[in-house]
């Protein structure tokens, strides 16, 4: 079992929360979740984003200027939609090699329509093969803990994939797969979890079934980030999970919240529920609150 990691709002300046986002997919699903998401781009652009210069994440997909774009006129048909996309997305590339190709205002409406049904679509994939999603919504201004300890936020998100692992009822082991930052960040992170997975009782029992050392990949190149990313940022702007989360929504996203909130895992311990997804306003672990 696979964890994909990304962030949304680490940089506390134009988002509402920091988030911190996993998707978790079988090893036999991943690659036909990869392979559907790669065609419904060819079906929706004539062409991979990343064949334009363009990352499929939460930021460039859902940014208001797309919606903006796909409201300028009525719905396009699917077949002049994707015809006109591509015409944009070559002109994109034509912009970056030093050439000024004129824009047409159809172009820019085909474009926001399909990045907003494929956004859709990338929805309904990870549902068909089965994805778990699972995060820690974070106030901004949430205190932090020391250095030799892992945030709260992470912490939850293994317990709650721990959880998850054991309800499989299996002997399968669940890797954590991050989105790379600086080599000093991905440095004190594994150290970080090290001393979670080492020192710790409740780390020490996870370990059995999460490998502790973490592996880091570009999100640029790896599709099931993008997808952990594109979660992250519809959850920070589409969904509020307690009346503390009182920052503003995008009425335009709140329909992505609610598509990634139907990913969430839920289980069942001690007779009660339990969720993948949770707000915390405090990152410092138990013993240092108190």
């Amino acid at each position: 079992m696979l964890l994909f990691l990304d962030e949304s709002g680490t940089d506390h300046r134009n988002t509402p929360y920091e988030v911190l986002a996993g998707v978790s997919i079988r090893e036999r699903n991943l690659w036909p979740l990869i392979q559907a998401v790669r065609t419904s781009e060819r079906n929706h652009f004539g062409m991979l984003l990343s064949q334009a210069g363009l990352e499929p994440k939460g930021s460039s997909l859902l940014g208001k200027k797309n919606f903006e774009f796909s409201a300028q006129a009525e719905p396009i048909a699917p077949l002049e939609r994707t015809k006109l996309a591509h015409s944009f997305l070559q002109k994109n590339i034509e912009d970056a090699r030093g050439h000024h190709p004129r824009y047409y205002r159809p172009e820019f409406t085909a474009f926001g329509q399909a990045i907003i049904d494929f956004v859709r679509e990338v929805f309904t994939f990870c549902q068909q093969y089965d994805v778990k999603a699972f995060a820690s919504m974070i106030s901004c201004d949430a205190p932090q803990p020391r250095k030799s300890y892992l945030r709260k936020d992470y912490a939850f998100l293994l317990e709650r994939y721990f959880y998850y692992l054991e309800d499989i009822l299996t002997d399968e082991m669940g890797l954590l797969v991050f989105d790379e930052h600086d080599k000093a960040f991905c440095k004190r992170l594994i150290a970080q979890m090290e001393y979670y997975f080492n020192e710790t009782f409740k780390g020490r029992a996870r370990s059995i079934r999460i490998v502790p050392e973490p592996f880091f990949v570009h999100s640029d190149i790896t599709t099931a980030v993008q997808v952990a990313d594109l979660v992250a940022y519809s959850l920070n702007w589409g969904l509020r999970m307690s009346n503390k989360m009182d920052k503003p929504t995008r009425s335009e996203i709140e329909e992505f919240g609610q598509l990634a909130l139907k990913l969430e895992y839920t289980g069942i311990r001690d007779g009660k529920p339990v969720y993948g997804i949770k707000y915390i306003d405090d990152l410092r672990p138990r013993d240092e609150r108190n």
